[in-house]
């Protein structure tokens, strides 16, 4: 009887552990903080990523990530913004990033804009679009 009371015990402690959230990637952000803040970045990777069928086929522990947008208003007038991800390798013993990107996405837009803020809205729009890009090189829909 105890036997089968510790087995029930184990299982009632593990069930939470197993169906938990599938893990978070470590994600770097280079981006120019006048153009996008780092809150808006991270939001925009936690929407794009499908991190269940992403683990599997690039696991936590050996992967991450790294996102940077660039740019601003030249002459007053003109918005320029480069937006940049990669999937990149984690070294064995450390889990440091290694420059040797697996994937990635680059995306440039150039617009007539009135204000910093449709620069930044713009920023935005260009990371959407170079996380799309690069997911759906990762996993197939």
């Amino acid at each position: 009887m105890t036997r089968a009371l510790l087995c029930a015990a184990v299982l009632a402690v593990a069930a939470p552990a197993a169906s938990a959230a599938a893990p978070a990637y470590d994600i770097e952000d280079f981006s120019t903080a006048a153009l996008i803040d780092k809150p808006t970045v991270m939001a925009a990777w936690k929407e794009a990523l499908p991190t269940e069928r992403l683990a599997k086929l690039y696991p936590k522990a050996k992967w991450g990530f790294l996102s940077q947008v660039e740019g601003g208003v030249v002459d007053g007038k003109l918005c320029v913004v480069t937006a940049r991800v990669t999937l990149l390798p984690k070294t064995t013993p450390t889990r440091r990033f290694v420059w040797e990107p697996a994937k990635s996405s680059t995306v440039f837009d150039g617009r007539p804009v009135t204000t910093p803020a449709e620069c930044g809205a713009l920023a935005q729009e260009r990371l959407k679009d170079a996380l799309r890009s690069l997911v759906s090189s990762l996993v197939k829909n």
